[in-house]
C-alpha cells in the first residue's frame, strides 16, 4: 500500500505539521495501525477508508499519534485531503466520518483546503498551581476547550513570551487530557498574522506539536471576541512554523491551510 509524508498548513516543504495518510480498503486491528503511527513516528499518521455511496460521509478518518489515537486531528485532516485531491482519488469537497462527527474538507483553485470543524467550547478557569512554573511564565487567562481536544488555552504577555518558551513537559502533563495552547496577540499584524501560539501536548507523546489545526478551533473564538472580526490569521510558531487562517461561524470553525507531499513511497508491512 501506499503511505505518503504531507507537510500540512504551509505552502513549502520541510515546514509546517507531517503527517503521515494512508488510504485504505479497510482498517487493519489497532494494534497494527498503532504500531505504523509509531513507525511514521510524526505527531498523527492518518488512516482513511472509502465509505459505501449514499451515506453521510464519503471517507472514514482516523487519527494517531505515536502512542494513541486522538478524537480530533486538522492538520492530518487537511494532509488526507490534499492526498485525495492531487491524486484524484476524490474530485469536491471530502465528508470524513471521525470520532468528532462528519468533517469536510473543501478544496479550492489555489490549491487552498478549507476544513470545517466544530468550534472548541470555551470555558474559564482559575490557572491551575503549579502552570507557570510548568510553562515558564505568568499566566494571563486560562480556559478549557471541553472534550473533543483536552487543552487548556493560556494566553501569556506578548508574542515575545510565546516565543521564548522554554517549558517542562512533564510537568505541563498533569494539567490537561492532551496539553498546553499557549497564546497572545500578534506584535505586528502587518506580517500577516492576529495571533501567535505553540501547542505542547505531552500526554499524546508530542512535546511539541508544530502547526495544529485542532488547537485553533479554541483560538478562534477566543481571538475573535478579543480582537471583534470572526475572520483571524494565527501563526503557530513553532520550530518549522505553520500559519491557520480561521473563520468563526458560531458553533463551527472554518480553518484554511496549504498542504505539500513530501515522500511517497510503499509500505511493505
Amino acid at each position: 500500500m501506499r503511505i505518503r509524508i504531507v507537510d500540512a498548513f504551509t505552502d513549502r516543504p520541510f515546514a509546517g505539521n507531517p503527517a503521515g495518510v494512508l488510504l485504505l480498503d479497510t482498517f487493519p486491528d489497532d494494534a497494527w495501525l498503532q504500531n505504523v503511527a509509531l513507525e511514521v513516528n510524526h505527531a498523527e499518521t492518518a488512516f482513511a477508508r472509502r465509505l459505501p455511496e449514499g451515506g453521510e460521509a464519503d471517507w472514514a478518518l482516523r487519527w494517531f499519534t505515536p502512542a494513541t489515537e486522538v478524537a480530533m486531528c486538522g492538520h492530518a485532516t487537511l494532509a488526507t485531503a490534499h492526498v485525495l485531491h492531487t491524486t484524484g482519488t476524490h474530485e469536491g469537497p471530502v465528508r470524513f466520518a471521525t470520532l468528532s462527527g462528519v468533517l469536510i474538507a473543501t478544496p479550492h483553485a489555489d490549491g487552498s483546503i478549507t476544513l470545517d470543524f466544530p468550534t472548541a467550547p470555551l470555558t474559564p478557569v482559575e490557572v491551575p498551581d503549579g502552570v507557570a512554573e510548568a510553562l515558564g511564565t505568568e499566566p494571563l487567562t486560562a480556559f478549557d476547550t471541553g472534550p473533543n481536544l483536552g487543552d487548556l488555552v493560556i494566553e501569556v504577555a506578548d508574542e515575545k513570551t510565546v516565543l521564548g518558551l522554554a517549558p517542562d513537559h512533564k510537568a505541563l502533563a498533569r494539567y490537561s487530557t492532551r496539553g498546553i495552547i499557549a497564546t497572545a496577540r500578534a506584535e505586528d499584524p502587518s506580517r500577516g498574522y492576529d495571533f501567535v501560539s505553540r501547542c505542547f501536548f505531552p500526554n499524546v507523546g508530542i512535546d511539541e506539536d508544530p502547526a495544529t489545526g485542532s488547537a485553533h478551533t479554541a483560538l478562534a473564538p477566543y481571538w475573535s471576541e478579543r480582537l471583534g472580526r470572526p475572520g483571524l490569521t494565527g501563526l503557530q510558531a513553532s520550530p518549522r512554523s505553520g500559519l491557520v487562517r480561521t473563520e468563526l461561524r458560531g458553533d463551527r470553525t472554518l480553518l484554511t491551510g496549504r498542504a505539500v507531499t513530501v515522500i511517497e513511497g510503499e509500505l511493505l508491512v
